[in-house]
């Protein structure tokens, strides 16, 4: 079971916004398809939702939430999942500027873990100038996995720039994953990720991404397996394959307890 548990659609392309994504999709068994932070959460989530439900055996959606702005009690939240099909939730904390653990945001938490609806945090790395980068640490989180610590949480693209505080999130809270996004062209940023994972003993903590459309999931699985060649003249540490491919080969879906 191969998983992509980190892609995005310009769902405003029409179908030329979908045919790469569903190119791209052919090469894993299932992909998460994240809602854009592109306007109402309400209508992303409704364009995203019509997008998955055509190919519900290969996609899973996670809505976009802003806690601020929406309602995230547990009836609205039981709409997003029940009528638009939705699996999961994605937020923007720097993007839309608030506080991970902000009075709404932890209300929203509660609900959440009460219906089982995994929670992915998308932070980085590509920020636009206004974003609030304060609002993009791992550390933030904690308070959150102490106070739920039955929510399932995925931190995005190993919570770049700041991949320390996530080995360190991972490894302190049960529930709390980290997405391994990478940039197949970047070997040194690569390997000092792979490494430090390792280092740290939390590569059972990390989930393939391919963070669609930067990237392709075939490019990151070529990447990731020929990982110990990224530095091959040299004498740096390496990673036992078996360790990497087993976060390919990750059941993302089971993990984060995703019934398709």
């Amino acid at each position: 079971m191969i998983v992509d548990c980190h892609t995005h659609i310009n769902c405003a392309a029409g179908e030329a916004g979908t045919s790469e994504h569903l190119t791209a999709a052919e090469t894993v068994d299932t992909c998460i398809v994240l809602a854009a932070a592109a306007g109402s959460s309400q209508e992303v989530n409704k364009k995203l939702s019509e997008y998955v439900s055509k190919y519900k055996e290969k996609m899973v959606g996670f809505a976009l939430i802003d806690p601020t702005m929406d309602n995230t009690g547990v009836k609205n939240l039981t709409s997003v999942t029940g009528k638009l099909g939705l699996k999961g939730a994605v937020l923007y904390c720097s993007s839309c500027g608030f506080h991970p653990a902000h009075s709404r945001a932890m209300q929203f938490y509660e609900s959440a873990q009460q219906l089982g609806l995994p929670v992915f945090f998308h932070n980085g790395p590509h920020l636009e100038p206004l974003a609030v980068l304060d609002y993009a640490q791992p550390y933030l989180l904690d308070e959150i996995g102490r106070t739920f610590p039955a929510l399932k949480i995925v931190i995005g693209t190993m919570g770049m720039p700041f991949v320390e505080q996530t080995l360190s999130i991972v490894a302190k809270h049960e529930n709390i994953y980290a997405d391994l996004t990478i940039k197949p062209g970047s070997a040194w940023q690569v390997y000092n990720m792979v490494v430090a994972a390792y280092e740290h003993g939390v590569m059972d903590k990390l989930l393939f991404g391919s963070g669609f459309p930067f990237s392709s999931a075939g490019e990151c699985i070529e990447t990731l397996l020929g990982f110990n060649k990224l530095l091959g003249d040299t004498n740096l540490p390496t990673v036992p394959r078996g360790n990497i491919r087993n976060i390919i080969e990750r059941d993302t879906l089971e993990l984060l307890g995703i019934k398709k």
